[in-house]
């Protein structure tokens, strides 16, 4: 039996020793022909917009296919156990494009038109991170950190940017406002007549119609192959943040009436056929072995909206819950020679950890302001042994609430005590129109296991007291440094907001 663990033991070390020289060759390779320390990788990120961990073919999808989408995982790499740093737009888009918690930089929730506040100039984007490097930057889709001309994209380091600066469902013509909430809509045509499409710094429509809604996803995708067309001589950043799968739900004809899932399938496939649009292009300029292409959510699928809403599964709740389903998300990444072809990994990474990745991968100095993600590229390249550098996550939500801490295994979860808005048990709404959420609390710290129990189903913390420990001290690291409002902590490492009335 030794002898034999011996052995074992050694054939590991092996075709450890073996995968660390396939990948020094590989690079060697790619420095050879000029992609590496010569040659600044394009990065390309399309986040969607509440679409679900089950929502895509290699995620378990059901009634509409992404054969474009798998292709890219079969290419690349799926990450099972990649989270969002919040459950919600605007505060997962901060964290994304920042690097930092979204409570740390003074983004709660989803802004709302006319905010007064958005992302503040002093925080350091992702754009502007790759502009100091020379790179082209664009942003095609949904920005939603601060509706203002102050806060527009291209204040933020982008050089082209259309879309829209808030959600769609501030639409008048979102179902659910003219059938459950006819005096919201009243209010918000008051507040904000119209929802306008942006083109740069001027309005490319000024008011959406439901024909602009159904060519959103087209036109996005049209801009970013033009993107990638105009700037394949230099390195380039595209950011391509989808309004959907977002209600209200808009389709091209093309799509229209395509899926055995109704609209929400439609809506999935087109987006589907978008990323396959977008790698096209990268074949075709010649930019495939040079390109980080990755693919994920802004947060789980809004499930109070029932058949315009994704799935889950096998998850529990979904979008504005620090339940799994609400920040575990789908995540397929591409860079071909430099991910692994066929990967498919359960390590927990998390957004913040995109940033400064991306910043060691094309050599830029990260901020002077604190960041909270850290470089994981040896997990995302499935480097032998690699580990996450992380002691904990930290999970916040509503303002300043911390609701749960993970390990960075990703395999222990420490729900704390809040209050959440929960489907279970509750009927969903129907095409367009919202179902009602019943609030549930945890009355005490609860762990789960997730790596035996993904669906947090059952509370263990009395077999693990060591482990409840371990994550309590996390968490007490959270209070003292971004503070929580359950438990009356300020916080001393947040920051401000940018806010209206700063404006020079």
């Amino acid at each position: 039996m030794v002898a034999t663990q011996i052995l074992v033991n050694r054939m590991k070390h092996i075709l450890g020793i073996l995968a660390a020289l396939s990948f020094a060759h590989v690079a060697a390779l790619h420095a050879a022909d000029g992609v590496g320390a010569d040659k600044k990788p394009n990065i390309v990120i399309v986040l969607t917009d509440d679409q679900g961990y089950a929502d895509l073919g290699k995620f378990g999808a059901e009634g509409y296919q992404t054969p474009n989408i798998d292709r890219m995982a079969d290419e690349g790499a799926v990450f099972r156990n990649f989270h969002v740093a919040q459950p919600v737009c605007s505060a997962s888009r901060a964290s994304l494009l920042t690097g930092c918690y979204s409570n740390r930089v003074g983004i709660h929730l989803a802004l709302g038109p006319k905010s007064k506040v958005g992302l503040s100039d002093q925080e350091t984007t992702l754009a502007q991170l790759l502009k100091s490097q020379g790179y082209a930057t664009a942003m095609f889709g949904k920005w939603h950190l601060g509706d203002s001309p102050q806060f527009i994209p291209q204040r933020h380091g982008f050089d082209e940017f259309f879309g829209l600066m808030l959600s769609a469902d501030y639409w008048p013509g979102h179902p659910d406002l003219i059938t459950n909430m006819p005096s919201l809509l009243a209010a918000k045509k008051r507040e904000y007549p119209n929802l306008a499409i942006w083109d740069g710094e001027k309005q490319f429509h000024d008011e959406m119609s439901i024909d602009d809604l159904n060519h959103l996803t087209t036109w996005y995708t049209e801009r970013a192959v033009s993107f990638i067309e105009r700037n394949k001589a230099q390195p380039f950043f595209l950011y391509v943040a989808h309004s959907m799968p977002h209600v209200p739900l808009g389709v091209s004809d093309k799509f229209r009436g395509k899926s055995a899932r109704g609209l929400y399938g439609d809506v999935i496939e087109e987006i589907d056929w978008s990323v396959g649009e977008i790698l096209a292009a990268l074949k075709r300029n010649g930019l495939d072995d040079n390109t980080w292409v990755i693919f994920t959510s802004d947060n789980g699928p809004w499930l109070a909206y029932g058949n315009h809403a994704g799935s889950a599964k096998p998850l529990r709740e979904g979008k504005t819950t620090n339940w799994e389903g609400g920040t575990r998300v789908p995540c397929v990444m591409r860079w071909p020679g430099r991910i692994p072809a066929g990967s498919d990994t359960w390590d927990m990474l998390m957004t913040i950890d995109l940033f400064p990745t991306i910043a060691k991968l094309t050599g830029a100095r990260l901020p002077d302001r604190k960041i909270d993600g850290l470089d994981v590229w040896p997990l995302i390249s499935r480097q032998p042994n690699a580990k996450n550098p992380h002691d904990a996550y930290w999970f916040y939500y509503e303002v300043n609430q911390l609701q749960a801490v993970t390990s960075s295994d990703g395999r222990w979860k420490l729900q704390l005590p809040h209050t959440y808005h929960s489907m279970s048990g509750q009927e969903p709404g129907r095409d367009g129109v919202t179902g009602a959420y019943a609030d549930k609390k945890i009355e005490s710290a609860a762990l789960f296991d997730l790596a035996n129990d993904i669906g947090e189903t059952t509370d263990v913390s009395s077999k693990h007291p060591e482990i409840v420990k371990q994550l309590e001290a996390e968490a007490e690291k959270a209070r003292a440094d971004l503070g929580d409002s359950l438990t009356n902590r300020p916080g001393p490492g947040r920051r401000e907001p940018g806010r209206l009335d700063e404006a020079k």
